[in-house]
């Protein structure tokens, strides 16, 4: 398998935008309405969005290629750009995302290998994501990667307010050298 990750260029934000808006709607569609669901694609996807958040220096984006077909993507966040305050320490999983075709082909797995490199690239002691608490294929894949739930916050997924699970994983402290 050909496995391929890349950081996102700012010119790159269709591409971007067309894969969170497909990977979002495979994921969550058949849980929510569609009002909901159209209501978060438009805040949360659109071009302008999109574009602020690629040139935040505390957000990076990868796309992950597998036989050079996009596959899937992932946004980490460190610092004030995560969506919880204090957790210094870590890197936030802000998205992960493999496309339907894609799952069960380990591409999660090269995916939170990388976002481990990148942690302690970036001296972090943790990963933390969230995780809706009934996405439970997603839960199950993060427990057999080492994460635990920790807590919980709210999601709005337009007018809808969800429980998202908090889950951690502790990371070696030693940095593996630059990315």
């Amino acid at each position: 398998m050909a496995v391929k990750i890349e950081m996102v260029k700012q010119t790159e934000v269709k591409k971007l935008k067309a894969i969170s808006e497909i990977a979002f709607t495979e994921t969550f569609a058949k849980d929510n309405t569609p009002a909901d669901l159209s209501a978060f694609l438009a805040q949360n996807y659109n071009y302008t969005q999109l574009e602020k958040e690629l040139a935040n220096q505390n957000s990076f984006f990868y796309f992950i290629y597998q036989q050079n077909e996009l596959a899937g993507y992932l946004k980490l966040n460190i610092n004030e750009a995560q969506s919880e305050a204090g957790v210094n320490d870590a890197l936030e999983i802000e998205r992960i995302y493999i496309l339907a075709v894609f799952k069960r082909q380990g591409l999660g797995q090269e995916l939170i290998a990388f976002t481990e490199k990148v942690a302690q690239a970036q001296n972090k002691r943790q990963l933390w994501l969230g995780v809706w608490e009934y996405n439970l294929p997603a839960i199950t894949f993060y427990k057999k990667m080492g994460f635990v739930k920790t807590g919980e916050h709210i999601f709005t997924l337009g007018s809808d307010d969800q429980t998202d699970w908090i889950m951690t994983k502790r990371i070696n402290d030693k940095s593996s050298g630059g990315l």
